[in-house]
């Protein structure tokens, strides 16, 4: 379930896509081989008559509606979570059925820090914190891959923000100053495009998404 692109604005770029980490699902995923392995033991069991068959319907009954709350639902949830790094603000959208999601602006974030536990060092994976300026919360993303990479690549994105809208005002500044100074008015170049950073290669991140 890939993020849907029609949210970003004109000349905003995906940095980065990703998912909570895979591990996130590994105990679903263990209780899946667990259910699979139940039924095969009730059909090896029970005998090959009606009362037998009779028996193994019941058990696939039982397990099915065992499975969706146990597996099928922990791993929507987690195809259907993405945190995207984008040229101008980090996204946060979550939901099955029903969506939620969060915006963080690049040009408010006043400090990304990460924390990794010695577990979260072997599987790659880590919390991320970002404090924003103003009243909005600070905000905290567990199960993230590779979230020291993670955290380098938003600051990088929100220094190359400030240095992009410093050019713009002073674009501006430089444009009403020719027009006082009688020049007449003047077109202000366009702001540069967002660019993701030249040397940031997401391949590594999107390997454990």
């Amino acid at each position: 379930m890939g993020f849907p692109e029609n949210v970003l604005t004109p000349g905003e770029q995906v940095a980065l896509d990703l998912h909570p980490h895979p591990m996130t699902v590994s105990v679903p995923a263990v209780l899946g081989v667990v259910l699979v392995g139940v039924a095969e033991a009730v059909a090896y069991v029970t005998p090959d008559d009606a009362t037998g068959n009779r028996i193994q319907w019941i058990a696939v009954l039982v397990i099915v509606l065992a499975a969706i709350p146990l597996v099928l639902f922990p791993f929507l949830a987690w195809r259907t979570t993405h945190y995207v790094v984008t040229t101008h603000r980090v996204m946060v959208r979550k939901g099955i059925l029903s969506k939620s999601g969060k915006d963080i602006t690049l040009s408010k974030i006043t400090d990304v820090s990460f924390h990794q536990s010695f577990l979260d060092r072997l599987i790659r994976s880590g919390t991320l914190n970002i404090e924003s300026a103003g009243d909005s919360p600070n905000e905290q993303f567990r199960n993230i891959p590779r979230s020291n990479l993670v955290q380098q690549l938003i600051n990088q994105l929100v220094d190359e923000d400030a240095n992009r809208r410093s050019m713009v005002i002073q674009e501006r500044l430089a444009v009403r100053a020719e027009g006082h100074d009688g020049g007449g008015p003047a077109h202000s170049q366009a702001a540069p495009a967002a660019e993701m950073p030249a040397n940031f290669a997401p391949e590594a991140l999107r390997a454990q998404a």
